[in-house]
């Protein structure tokens, strides 16, 4: 391998580990998948650091905590004057592109990509600004994403997906014949399997003799339920929807069914490297930017704390710079910046401009496994009183705000986060040490002043733009390069014939 390896960087929405074999739950069907974690580098305890969308992909793309740069929730600007991966890469000498979803928010729809080949599927503008001022809060979603879950014929999403699909294999030729040298960076981000719970016959066919299992934890009711996962249920209009259990196996058979849908995709991203002969120089990495409750505790979607939101796939396979093995280490999505200047400078890397919050994982898994590896997460969106603050550290889960109580999990011996030690007088200074630790990292008081600023400040530059024309934020591709094309100039052999060789088949050279 080359000392600047091509980088493949497959990114899913809303994917749980708990339906993937490569996590030991071979409930969806994933080969590609499976084949990648097979000969690659699995971590087993990785999350994302803001269970939600453009707030997790921001702080993965700036390797910082979405509260040091402003990403406060799904309509908050990404400051163009925050390098991100893209820019060091594109420093270093990387050709960097992106195919799908970002959901970049401001006027800066690129973010160091020198070339973006889709549009995205989400506003770029502050159309989704919270309001902390307001008592209930309009979600975006309700109780229809599981009454009317199943098959469907076409959707949005797959048309959206399938784009993203045909561009990142396009781009893959493309970069073949790419004669300055420069290798490839290129983010493949899908929307699959985010919600509404929809997929194809033909992928609903393949669990037709297969059994989903149940959630695990059902519906709590009352006090059994904490604070925050109460607020989440009204929010998303799961508090009083009449679900019956068909309606919840059909969500759950259909989000496995999309779960297969992105494994056909990975599988034709893979199948171009390797007949554009670039298999062998090309590190693939595959994650997703937050989990899927998918029904457990009667939560779906995200924007808890509880591990099916916050605990992500990361597959990574890297012949020559990382072994193929499990790591138990923790680790997050603040760490794929330095892990993708390690693997394109081959050296420590320390050109980073400002402290990160993320490490080299390269270096981490090359160590023994260290299970007290600390991982932090925030949430501060809407449908919370307070910001929300989590750490992992060890066995051990915080999950700590002033607006509600503490929760505490051994996540060992209570995986699925039954009982609560917050209260418990033999945890009460294992409680206190990780509440210190919450407290000297984040200041909850100048956080909120900060949050409620930078709504009021959406709320009116939203309110002004429209009234009369408003700027056009959203990303819109480029037309089709015409160059390709012949047009009577030249040679049309020359033309026709400067082709790029297959792998499995002669050179035109031979």
């Amino acid at each position: 391998m080359s000392v600047m390896p091509n980088i493949l960087f497959v990114q899913t929405d809303q994917l749980t580990v708990d339906v993937l074999s490569a996590y030991g739950q071979p409930v969806a069907v994933t080969p590609a998948i499976d084949r990648l974690a097979a000969g690659g580098t699995v971590f087993e305890n990785f999350y994302c650091n803001f269970p939600l969308c453009a707030p997790s992909r921001a702080s993965m793309s700036t390797g910082m905590l979405a509260s040091r740069i402003g990403a406060f929730d799904n309509a908050a600007e990404l400051p163009a004057s925050i390098p991100t991966y893209a820019h060091y890469l594109r420093q270093a000498g990387y050709y960097t592109s992106l195919c799908g979803k970002m959901h970049f928010v401001g006027p800066d729809q690129l973010h160091g990509f020198e070339t973006r080949r889709t549009t995205d599927i989400y506003p770029g503008d502050f159309t989704w600004s919270p309001d902390w001022s307001k008592t209930g809060f309009d979600g975006a979603t309700d109780s229809r994403v599981l009454t009317d879950s199943g098959v469907v014929g076409r959707s949005v999403q797959l048309d959206y997906d399938e784009e993203t699909t045909h561009q990142a294999v396009q781009e893959i030729y493309d970069s073949a014949r790419r004669e300055d040298g420069r290798p490839f960076f290129l983010q493949v981000s899908y929307t699959h399997p985010h919600d509404p719970y929809l997929c194809r016959q033909r992928h609903w066919d393949l669990y037709e003799n297969i059994d989903i299992p149940a959630p695990r934890t059902g519906m709590l009711s009352g006090d059994d339920a904490d604070a925050h996962s109460r607020r989440i249920l009204a929010q998303h209009g799961f508090d009083n929807a009449d679900v019956s259990d068909d309606d919840i196996a059909k969500a759950r058979r259909a989000y496995c069914g999309s779960v297969s849908f992105i494994d056909a995709q990975l599988e034709q991203l893979l199948a171009a490297l390797e007949e554009s002969g670039q298999k062998d120089n090309t590190v693939v990495i595959f994650t997703s930017d937050h989990g899927e409750m998918l029904g457990e505790r009667g939560l779906w979607l995200k924007k808890t704390f509880f591990e099916p939101s916050l605990r992500v796939p990361m597959i990574i396979s890297a012949p020559g710079h990382m072994a193929s093995r499990r790591v138990t280490t923790p680790a997050s999505l603040v760490d794929l910046l330095p892990t993708f200047m390690a693997l394109a400078t081959e050296a420590g890397w320390g050109g980073a401009v400002e402290d990160l919050d993320g490490q080299d994982l390269c270096r981490l898994t090359a160590q023994p496994d260290d299970p007290d590896r600390p991982v932090y997460a925030e949430l501060l969106s809407e449908g919370i009183l307070a910001p929300i603050f989590m750490i992992r550290r060890g066995r051990y889960k915080l999950v700590t705000s002033k607006g509600d109580p503490d929760m505490l999990f051994d996540l060992e011996r209570d995986p699925d986060e039954h009982h609560n030690l917050a209260g418990h007088p033999k945890h009460a200074d294992l409680l206190a040490s990780l509440r210190a630790e919450a407290h000297a990292k984040w200041d909850s008081d100048a956080l909120s002043d900060a949050i409620r600023l930078s709504q009021r400040r959406r709320h009116l530059i939203r309110d002004a733009h429209i009234k009369g024309t408003p700027p056009q934020w959203d990303f819109v591709p480029a037309p089709m390069d015409d160059s390709r094309w012949y047009r009577g100039h030249g040679n049309y052999n020359d033309w026709a014939m400067d082709y790029l060789p297959s792998q499995n088949t002669p050179s035109k050279q031979d």
